[in-house]
């Protein structure tokens, strides 16, 4: 081979990109649908204005107002007849209350935790990775039942506007799911834009519906509702506030208006995408959230109290559609507004279910990462989101509204109880922070979050007591064995990591003392030449041959061609009976008697003829794969399955190797002098200005490139200190080599990096030595 710095060489080049392998059809049909996936160097720009992040982040807990008051009403008015509208304002402002107190506390969460603070962080922080599990099982079981329960509630409000779609209840909610699991995969930027929109139309809508409404009111045209309209639910007598039963069902009515809390935590967990500084963004959004949300509860109950909005038996319609009704009138422009409205709180309530596929993959996440979960749920899809955990969620939430029939009172029994414990876990685990860390203006936080703390813990009790036989009994029996699963899964994770950690003893085990190389043979052809080839690479002690005689004849017609065949001429092959025609028994005997002694470790080489598509599969067998399986269990036995493309040597693609003729050399140029290297007129200089495509450089010259970082080679630590680092850009990519050193501080790979220097080169490759460098940020 002619050598780069003789002057008959060809010149070394930049490095180009090669033929990438063919996108499978799967692949090609995830591209089709979620388009081009994203580069994992982007990752950082998938990030969320503050408007945007109301829109995605802010929905689920805003939406809840759509419902919270309803719930109210369904607990209050079979026990209290019409004395419930009495009662509605006071357990309003008891739930608005605890609002303000759940909010000043994830406030303070934001602000000490400001990438990823939701409880599960808080929790293990402060109290250990085992309340750490309870809090990700009462955050798990509260997105995907807030996936369920908005879905339901948004067809809910389809069906107040149009009646008629009722018999389609459960087919209008799985595809609210399925086009929102599409969404997220395509990614949360994306999706957030969407849902964005529809967060204000509501909040606009119901802030007009209110105006008009305090209008009529003060004027004194505001209507009141029949109470005795078919289809209600049955009014109970009125009764003493002071009985056992009275307060059971009081407190019952409480844990229902809880449902209007929920989703003040997706904040806490998504601070890491807001834009920066995102804990500053994300605790101004908390509070417009909270504003809001506290507005709307307050404004439907006021009305709903008013108008006397009885709830249906069958969720339809609505009581906030009863309100915003009964209020704008059935005049033309007010029945218009009447569905513009409806559509509104439609949209808002499946943005609000939209809100988990940010929070839900992100907890998990964190779970996962810890080893609580499984591992795959911490990998990024194709959009650079955690589609797998997205997956989970939406088949589980589609699970539960097959349980339940997509019923929003059924769904509420399982809802707040996860949520408060969260609530619950966060506040206390807080408290813990403040008492302990003792930083400025700790006791006003502490009393904050223990507070919030101890009354979302009474919350839960209550929740727990009140709502057991209505379905809160399935959390309170599932949640602990989810805990204990999740625990389990940790220590068998614990038990690999274990298993797999390098000991002391282990650390100077760098080499094999013997090794021997086997190559099984089923026929001599190209596959199994390219087997030994590779075999000869290893470098073992011992190259043998073996085939396990099935048949005699065979067994001869292998022989003849081993010997006749000049390329195995080193290699011995033996002939070993396999009466019983069991391959992977044959190979486990053979691999055991040879590693008998135990410096012994063994290769075993099984060529595979690779076929594509499903004839090649019909015609041929898996016999390697039958053979490696139970090889890997072995100790000192490798099975390593060497490939071999038949289908590209058959359409040419690939030319068989042929004896090589002798090279005829031709006669060099005279050697040039140095002066000779340069055109006439170059100017000459030891630095080079004028920033260059990377495939524009020229060897022997000096170029002045920046690239993306596409891979860093440092030295091993036993050879001379060098770096070698490859930097790409549209047109090609080239090696920076530095010597004397194994690192650049603040260098990674994606990170963008200036170059300047004198292009050599290195196996016909060009090369930049230790050039000046600047890393761009």
């Amino acid at each position: 081979m002619a050598k780069s710095w003789t002057d008959d060489a060809p010149s070394p080049k930049a490095l180009t990109e090669h033929t990438h392998l063919p996108d499978p059809l799967t692949y090609r049909i995830k591209k089709f649908f979620l388009g081009a996936p994203l580069n994992r160097h982007s990752l950082g720009h998938q990030r969320l204005k503050k408007r945007y992040a109301l829109g995605i982040l802010s929905s689920d807990p805003i939406s809840s107002s759509a419902y919270g008051t309803e719930q109210i009403l369904v607990g209050l008015i079979p026990a209290f007849g019409l004395a419930a509208f009495a009662l509605l304002m006071p357990m309003t402002a008891v739930v608005l209350t605890v609002l303000v107190i759940i909010t000043l506390s994830y406030r303070n969460v934001i602000s000490t935790y400001v990438h990823f603070g939701g409880a599960y962080i808080v929790a293990r922080e402060n109290f250990g990775t085992v309340t750490a599990q309870i809090a990700a099982v009462a955050l798990i079981i509260d997105y995907i039942v807030t996936l369920a329960i908005q879905s339901a509630a948004g067809v809910a409000a389809i069906i107040s506007a149009f009646p008629e779609l009722a018999p389609y209840k459960m087919l209008m909610a799985i595809t609210i799911i399925v086009v929102l699991t599409f969404g997220n995969l395509r990614g949360v930027k994306e999706a957030g834009k969407v849902f964005a929109l529809p967060t204000y139309l509501f909040v606009v809508s119901m802030f007009t519906v209110f105006g008009i409404g305090i209008y009529r009111d003060m004027t004194g045209t505001l209507p009141v509702l029949d109470t005795n309209v078919p289809g209600t639910l049955p009014l109970g007598e009125e009764q003493g506030l002071l009985t056992a039963a009275a307060i059971f069902i009081l407190l019952r009515a409480f844990a229902n208006g809880g449902s209007s809390l929920t989703g003040l935590e997706a904040i806490s967990d998504g601070v890491g995408l807001f834009e920066k500084p995102e804990y500053r963004n994300a605790r101004r959004t908390l509070v417009i959230m909270a504003s809001i949300l506290g507005t709307l509860v307050l404004g439907i109950s006021y009305f709903a109290h008013k108008i006397y909005a009885m709830p249906y038996e069958d969720e339809s319609p609505t009581v906030i559609s009863q309100v915003a009704q009964t209020i704008l009138g059935d005049s033309v422009i007010g029945n218009i507004f009447f569905i513009f409205v409806q559509a509104a709180t439609m949209l808002i309530l499946f943005a609000g279910a939209n809100t988990t596929f940010s929070a839900f993959p992100i907890v998990v996440n964190y779970a996962a990462m810890d080893g609580y979960l499984p591992r795959w749920l911490t990998k990024r899809g194709h959009k650079l989101n955690f589609s797998n955990g997205i997956f989970v969620l939406s088949g589980s939430a589609l699970t539960l509204l097959f349980i339940t029939g997509a019923s929003v009172s059924f769904l509420v029994a399982f809802y707040a109880l996860g949520v408060f414990t969260a609530f619950t876990i966060s506040g206390l685990g807080m408290a813990k922070k403040n008492i302990v860390g003792k930083e400025e203006h700790w006791k006003v936080k502490f009393a904050i979050n223990g507070l919030a703390g101890v009354v979302s813990l009474t919350v839960v009790i209550i929740f727990a007591i009140v709502k057991f036989t209505e379905g809160a009994w399935v959390i309170v029996v599932v949640g602990p064995i989810l805990v204990a699963s999740f625990l389990r899964l940790h220590r068998r994770y614990e038990a690999e990591a274990q298993a797999l950690q390098i000991k002391k003893s282990q650390e100077r085990a760098t080499t094999i003392s013997r090794h021997d190389v086997t190559v099984l043979v089923d026929q001599v052809d190209l596959a199994t030449i390219g087997a030994v080839r590779y075999a000869r690479s290893l470098n073992p002690r011992n190259l043998h041959a073996v085939h396990f005689v099935l048949d005699d004849r065979k067994a001869e017609q292998i022989q003849k061609a081993w010997m006749s065949n000049h390329a195995v001429d080193d290699v011995p092959i033996e002939f070993i009976d396999c009466p019983d025609r069991r391959l992977p028994n044959a190979a486990v005997d053979y691999s055991l008697r040879i590693t008998e002694q135990a410096d012994v470790e063994l290769t075993l080489l099984l060529p595979r003829r690779a076929y594509r598509g499903f004839v090649g599969r019909l015609l041929h067998d898996q016999t390697a794969e039958e053979i490696a399986r139970p090889i890997s269990q072995l100790p000192r036995v490798v099975a390593t399955i060497v490939p071999f493309d038949i289908d590209r040597l058959i359409s040419g693609e690939v030319t068989p190797p042929t004896k090589s003729e002798p090279e005829v050399k031709k006669p060099s140029e005279p050697i040039r002098a140095k002066s000779e290297w340069r055109t006439t007129g170059e100017k000459v200089s030891h630095y080079q200005e004028k920033m260059m495509p990377i495939g524009n450089i020229q060897w022997r010259q000096r170029a002045h490139v920046v690239g993306k970082v596409t891979a860093i080679r440092p030295a091993s630590m036993n050879s001379a200190p060098t770096l070698e680092i490859e930097i790409w850009d549209e047109s090609g990519g080239v090696t920076l080599q530095f010597l004397g050193r194994r690192e650049i501080a603040g260098l990674e790979v994606g990170t963008t990096l200036v170059a300047e220097g004198m292009v050599g080169e290195q196996n016909g490759a060009l090369t930049i030595l230790n050039p000046s460098y600047e890393i761009q940020v």
